[in-house]
C-alpha cells in the first residue's frame, strides 16, 4: 500500500466519523459506559479473586500420624505429599509446638497453664502436618490421597469451607463474564448502527469509485478505519478515568479505614492495570473492527 493511499484511507476515517458525528459520538459514549463497567467489574473480581486465595492459603488441611510412629515414616509421609503440584504450604507442627498453640488459644496465661503440666505433654500424640493446597476445590482428592498413606491416623479438613469458596468464586467467574458479553455485544451492534448510516450518506459517491475501478478494500477499509478509531477512543478515555478512581479509591480506603486494609490486601493499582489496560485496548479496539467488519460485509456488496 501507497503511504498517500493509506492517508487518504485515514482521512476518510476521521471524515466518515465527523459526517455522522451525533451516531459516532453514541458509538463511542456506549463503548466507555461499556468498558467503564468492565473495568469496574474487572477490578472486583480481581480483587474478589485475591481475597478467595487468601482465604484458600488458610484452609488448613491437617494429617495426624499413628502413636508411636516411627521418623522415618514421618519423613516419608512428608515426601509424598510435597511432591503433589497442587500442594501450596506444609509445615510439620510437633507435639510441643500443638500444646504451646493450645495454652496460647485457650487460657489467659499461657505459660503458666504449660507449668502445670510440667513435663506432661496431654498433646503428645498430635503431632501433625498443616497442609495448604494452591486450589481448594483439590481439597476433597487431596484428602482421599493423604487417608491412604500408611501411618496416617487421621485428616482433618474443612469441607464445607472449600465448597463454599469454590462454588462462590465460579459463581463470580460467570457472571462477570456474562456481563461483558453482554457490554459488548451492545457496543458492536451500536457501532455497525453507526457505519451502516456512514454507508448509506456515501451510497452514491461508494458507486461512483466502484465505476472508475476502485478495489473492494480501498471502498471498505475508511469505514474500518472508522470503526477502530471509534473503538480506540472509547477504551482510552474509561481506561484512564478508573485508573483515577481506582487511585482515590485505595488512598480513601488507607485514609480512613486502616484496619479493612490490614484484613483485606487490595490488588495494588499497578498490578490490576498492567493487565487491564492491555485488555481493555483489545477489547475495545477489537469491538470498533468487528462491528465495521460484519457491517462492511453486510452492506457493501462491492
Amino acid at each position: 500500500m501507497k503511504i498517500s493511499t493509506f492517508f487518504y484511507i485515514l482521512k476518510q476515517g476521521f471524515t466518515n466519523i465527523r459526517r455522522n458525528i451525533l451516531f459516532s459520538l453514541a458509538s463511542i459514549g456506549t463503548i466507555i459506559s461499556c468498558l467503564f463497567i468492565f473495568g469496574i467489574v474487572y477490578a472486583v473480581v480481581v480483587n474478589f479473586q485475591s481475597g478467595m486465595q487468601d482465604l484458600e492459603n488458610n484452609v488448613t488441611i491437617s494429617i495426624f500420624f499413628d502413636e508411636d510412629i516411627p521418623d522415618e515414616t514421618v519423613q516419608l509421609i512428608g515426601e509424598q505429599i510435597r511432591v503433589l503440584d497442587y500442594v501450596n504450604t506444609m509445615d510439620f507442627i510437633s507435639a510441643d509446638e500443638a500444646f504451646d498453640k493450645f495454652c496460647e488459644q485457650n487460657y489467659d496465661d499461657p505459660e503458666a497453664a504449660k507449668a502445670a503440666f510440667g513435663d506432661d505433654n496431654p498433646l503428645k500424640n498430635s503431632a501433625s502436618y498443616e497442609v495448604t493446597l494452591k486450589d481448594v476445590s483439590k481439597q476433597a482428592e487431596f484428602v482421599a490421597f493423604a487417608k491412604g498413606l500408611d501411618g496416617v491416623r487421621n485428616v482433618r479438613s474443612s469441607e464445607v469451607t472449600a465448597d463454599s469458596i469454590s462454588t462462590l468464586s465460579s459463581l463470580v467467574g460467570y457472571a462477570s463474564v456474562g456481563i461483558v458479553v453482554i457490554l459488548m455485544l451492545v457496543s458492536i451492534f451500536l457501532i455497525s448502527n453507526t457505519i451502516t448510516i456512514g454507508i448509506t450518506v456515501r451510497k452514491e459517491e461508494i458507486a461512483i469509485m466502484k465505476l472508475i475501478g476502485a478495489t473492494n478494500f480501498f471502498v471498505r477499509a475508511p469505514f474500518i478505519i472508522e470503526g477502530i478509531i471509534i473503538g480506540a477512543v472509547g477504551s482510552v478515555i474509561p481506561l484512564y478515568l478508573l485508573y483515577i478512581m481506582y487511585q482515590k479509591i485505595l488512598e480513601y480506603v488507607a485514609g480512613r479505614f486502616a484496619v479493612l486494609t490490614s484484613v483485606f490486601a487490595f490488588v495494588s493499582k499497578e498490578e490490576l492495570f498492567r493487565t487491564m489496560v492491555p485488555v481493555g485496548l483489545i477489547l475495545g479496539i477489537g469491538v470498533g473492527l468487528f462491528g465495521s467488519l460484519i457491517t462492511t460485509r453486510k452492506h457493501l456488496k462491492v
